[in-house]
Formats: C-alpha cells, sequence, structure tokens
C-alpha cells in the first residue's frame, strides 16, 4: 500500500471508533496465529499521525520484521480490520 492509502485506512479504523494496535513477528512465523505486541493496543487513539509514527516506531526498532495494523472492534469482541504495512525481509 501507498502512504496515502495507509493514512486512509487507519482514518477509516477511527472512523469505526475501533482501537488501533500494532503487532509484529519474524518472517518466517508470518503465518502465526501470534505475533509480538508493540507495546500495549492505542486505546481511544484518534489521531492519524501518532498512529503512523508509532508504526515507524515498531518497524525501525525491528528492521527485518513484518509490521502489522489491527483495529480492535469493542463491541463485537474481535478485529475489525488487520493488514500488514511493513514487509519484514524474504526468508
Amino acid at each position: 500500500m501507498t502512504a496515502d492509502q495507509i493514512r486512509k485506512q487507519i482514518a477509516w479504523i477511527v472512523k469505526n471508533g475501533w482501537n488501533p494496535a500494532i503487532e509484529h513477528t519474524e518472517p518466517q512465523h508470518a503465518m502465526s496465529n501470534y505475533w509480538y505486541m508493540w507495546k500495549l493496543p492505542m486505546f481511544g487513539e484518534t489521531d492519524v499521525d501518532r498512529i503512523l509514527a508509532e508504526l515507524d516506531a515498531c518497524h525501525k526498532a525491528n528492521p527485518d520484521n513484518h509490521v502489522r495494523l489491527l483495529g480492535y472492534d469493542n463491541f463485537k469482541q474481535s478485529q475489525g480490520a488487520n493488514m500488514v504495512v511493513y514487509r519484514g525481509k524474504a526468508v
């Protein structure tokens, strides 16, 4: 996705009232259900730039890992959105 497309996806997550969360994992574990959580979910965060900054910070701290953004729907108690924002090195 382009930077503009990522920004629009984050805005859509925020518009739906979902809580953004960031996860990362090594490329060889990409198909696993369990990824490492980057900090705590960003409960109530509505600033797209702050969410993008955390995605960048996670990527810089884990440059070889895949980094994904989740949007948690509190009412349905499930993920409303899930997308890989940065791809790690190929295995």
